[in-house]
């Protein structure tokens, strides 16, 4: 149990902030683009209850939590009414996109920080611990959640991102594959392939924290 909260407890602040900020920035791109219809729902904010979902934002993961791994999940999509763009295909790209990129500068964000107190802060500080951990963990879980959305399958954003690219009945084909979205997520989270999509991510996070320890030491 102990452990259990001890890896809740550094994992939350990271996953919390990693899934809000998702959503917040498909609703402000979306906004950009003349879509207010997230905003007047009261979504273009950082407030983790408005994005609340039960499965993920809750169960899933405290199941991660719990078996040691890293806190994966998802926040209750923005609603998204891509009629109102003022560029209807450009967009659906670029409010796709937005959610992954928001991860992707979190992990940057995270990753100055922790270059910062691994390099300037005496490891003997009260909450060096702590404070490095919980950036590791936020490192991981947003690059883990951009790589993951951005794979090109329905109804990811990925999968948004090249249907803007295509012409209407090419999408509405590709967004046919929605059906067998299920049966995806099941088969890449219970082989190797995940790992063969992730990993490269991960690698490449650590090398940009590598590089800026370096820089700043």
């Amino acid at each position: 149990m102990e452990s259990f909260v001890y890896k809740l407890a550094i994992g939350l602040p990271g996953f919390l902030l990693a899934i809000v900020a998702h959503e917040a920035a498909h609703a402000y791109v979306a906004k950009r683009f003349g879509d207010d219809t997230a905003e007047k729902a009261g979504r273009l904010n950082l407030n983790p209850i408005v994005h609340f979902d039960l499965i993920g934002t809750v169960i899933l993961p405290l199941i991660g939590a719990a078996f040691g791994g890293v806190m994966f999940g998802w926040a209750k999509p923005v609603p998204i009414n891509p009629t109102r763009f003022k560029n209807v295909k450009y967009g659906i790209f670029w409010v796709s996109f937005a959610g992954p990129l928001a991860n992707l500068l979190l992990t940057i964000v995270s990753a100055l920080i922790f270059s910062f107190m691994y390099t300037q802060v005496e490891a003997n500080f009260f909450f060096y611990k702590p404070f490095t951990e919980m950036l590791r963990q936020s490192i991981l879980i947003n690059i883990i959640l951009a790589t993951f959305n951005l794979i090109p399958f329905p109804p990811l954003d990925g999968s948004k991102m090249v249907s803007a690219m295509l012409d209407y009945e090419a999408a509405q084909k590709y967004e046919d594959l929605q059906r067998f979205s299920l049966l995806f997520i099941i088969i890449i989270w219970t082989t190797p392939i995940i790992s063969y999509i992730i990993a490269p991510a991960i690698l490449a996070g650590n090398g940009i924290v590598n590089l800026l320890i370096t820089m700043m030491s």
